[in-house]
């Protein structure tokens, strides 16, 4: 077994442009005075990072390193969430997703699909020159509208997509294997990969390539009604990243899964801050340390009602509270009577 790594932090809802969340420095002095041990660093945020020259100096990489490391910090992993979103995007969302991509690729989906393949191979290389074994990122999605079809869906719609998703995401893959970086896809509503169905499918579709793992976030599992801990027993050998993020489902008599176009502190499903929803962190982190996963626990910040630094000061104390040392022996060791071939036989009654 490992111990579990962390606390970290994920900075993406924190950035700002006022201090201490304006810098990668400032940023990371704040993280270390609340108990933090590592960051998660968004690779779109040029107050934290330049993407493109992490890939391409060593030196640049080090120095990115050596900040972070002053701080008292660990980098836990790079992530390209939006751009990853962006390597597949179905027609209905060009608008709305146009905001990830720079302002010169608006209105431009084939340049903008291939900013973003661009962005996940610097991405690949920037981990490696940072020694960084795993990457957090998004599939993207061409099927999500048809995720509750009506008309039903045609016959071989869903293979084709999973085909296509994948022939989109094999050259960066393979970008990230001759990196030797695993690419942990956070499996999320949204995305064509949103449960272990849909993970299976993409993975098979892809030759059941072994940089293709998971990112595990326990909130939008609860919020599907999935049986999140029983995702950790089938998926275990997967999950190379861990977001600690919590959430409840409040149906009532008006309003479900969906939450009916309503904001998010109205909806029957909502993200909390950490230790205020419904997730099983306990269980969670103890099936995780059964399994071995020796990755960093990593607050994600995402709630309705609660101050984000109310979240990422509750959030430090919550995980060191759920982290487990695991132990080196068995609890019944004292009374070993050691191995004794003899002794063995006798009790089976072999002469």
């Amino acid at each position: 077994m490992k111990n579990i790594q962390g606390p970290a932090i994920f900075l993406a809802q924190f950035l700002d442009d006022q201090p201490p969340f304006n810098n990668l420095k400032s940023i990371c002095k704040w993280a270390k005075s609340l108990g933090y041990t590592g960051v998660q660093i968004p690779t779109w945020d040029a107050r934290v990072i330049d993407l493109k020259k992490a890939a391409e100096s060593k030196d640049y990489a080090d120095e990115l390193k050596g900040t972070v490391e002053s701080c008292g910090l660990q980098i836990s992993e790079l992530s390209t969430h939006l751009q990853g979103q962006l390597v597949a995007v179905h027609p209905a969302y060009d608008t709305m997703f146009d905001g990830f991509a720079p302002k010169n690729l608006r209105g431009q989906p084939k340049a903008r699909t291939a900013w973003a393949v661009d962005q996940l191979k610097m991405a690949a290389k920037a981990s490696k020159n940072l020694g960084l074994p795993a990457h957090a990122t998004f599939s993207g999605a061409l099927m999500w509208h048809t995720v509750y079809p009506w008309p039903q869906r045609p016959a071989g719609l869903v293979e084709d997509g999973f085909k296509e998703l994948a022939k989109r995401w094999l050259p960066i893959l393979n970008t990230f294997d001759k990196a030797g970086v695993d690419v942990c896809y956070e499996i999320h509503p949204g995305e064509d990969m949103h449960d272990g169905i849909t993970f299976e499918r993409f993975w098979e579709a892809t030759s059941k390539h072994n940089r293709v793992n998971i990112l595990y976030d326990p909130s939008h599992f609860l919020l599907q009604q999935l049986d999140y801990l029983q995702f950790i027993d089938f998926y275990h050998s997967f999950i190379k990243m861990f977001h600690v993020k919590d959430a409840e489902f409040n149906p009532t008599g008006k309003s479900g899964v969906y939450g009916g176009f309503q904001d998010w502190i109205n909806r029957p499903g909502r993200f909390r801050s950490v230790g205020d929803g419904q997730v099983d962190f306990k269980s969670i982190f103890s099936k995780l340390a059964q399994y071995g996963y020796g990755g960093w626990a990593v607050l994600e910040w995402e709630c309705c009602i609660k101050h984000p630094e109310q979240g990422a000061r509750e959030g430090a104390q919550r995980i060191q509270e759920y982290m487990i040392r695991v132990t080196e022996k068995a609890f019944d060791d004292f009374a070993s009577t050691g191995k004794n071939p003899k002794l063995n036989k006798q009790i089976l009654g072999i002469r």
